[in-house]
């Protein structure tokens, strides 16, 4: 906007704050959309002792992977890594220091908002690998009546993969919310992986590489 780069029924407006009505068109200069275009969203495996935004002490962000030996070989058609990458990145969502899988990393608002945005009602998959005896009104409650911080969770699905395993899909993402969801059913997670984000699947990027 402050560039010059926004039109209000074909009118450049440069003040940030204007006031349009909703029926107005609003267009961006093609240098804008060619700028937004440059942004990049990054998918990392992300392995397990490894915080995902802020920095820790002892410990390392994710965002250090993004390196030119790191680029997944399989997924590299197109694909080089730029000093660029990395102004403005960014991740969308955590995935806390014990846990592995999907983080997607972004120069882009517009991907953020969409993932984390206060009502982005995004599935995301995840695979826990748990210890201990859960029946079947343990497995009810998990997928709709429990509350976390005094407030109510949103319904989840949730089902056992196999033997040890549970599959995840929430719409929401509070802090260590599974890992505690988990504790209020006697379990104890000892393992857990994102694999999937909308229709972005983890597949079979390798720990510790992106694309």
């Amino acid at each position: 906007i402050e560039k010059g780069l926004v039109f209000v029924d074909g009118r450049r407006v440069s003040e940030l704050g204007t006031k349009v009505d909703p029926d107005c068109a609003i267009r961006l200069d093609n240098a804008a959309s060619a700028q937004q275009q440059q942004r990049v969203t990054i998918l990392l495996h992300k392995p397990v002792g490894y915080v995902s935004g802020q920095p820790e002490p002892g410990y390392q962000p994710a965002v250090v992977l993004i390196r030119p030996d790191t680029l997944w070989q399989s997924g590299r058609a197109g694909q080089a890594f730029h000093p660029s990458h990395l102004k403005g990145l960014a991740p969308a969502g955590r995935l806390d220091i014990d846990s592995t899988g999907l983080l997607v990393l972004t120069q882009d608002g517009r991907v953020a908002k969409q993932l984390i945005g206060e009502d982005s009602g995004i599935e995301k998959e995840y695979l826990v690998r748990v210890e201990g005896r859960l029946d079947e009104k343990g497995l009810a409650l998990l997928n709709h009546g429990l509350s976390l911080d005094g407030r109510r969770l949103r319904p989840a699905k949730v089902s056992w993969q196999n033997t040890d395993q549970l599959r995840f899909v929430l719409k929401e993402g509070r802090k260590r919310q599974i890992r505690r969801m988990c504790e209020l059913v006697g379990l104890k997670v000892v393992g857990l992986k994102r694999v999937r984000i909308r229709r972005v699947r983890l597949s079979e990027l390798p720990p510790g590489q992106w694309r």
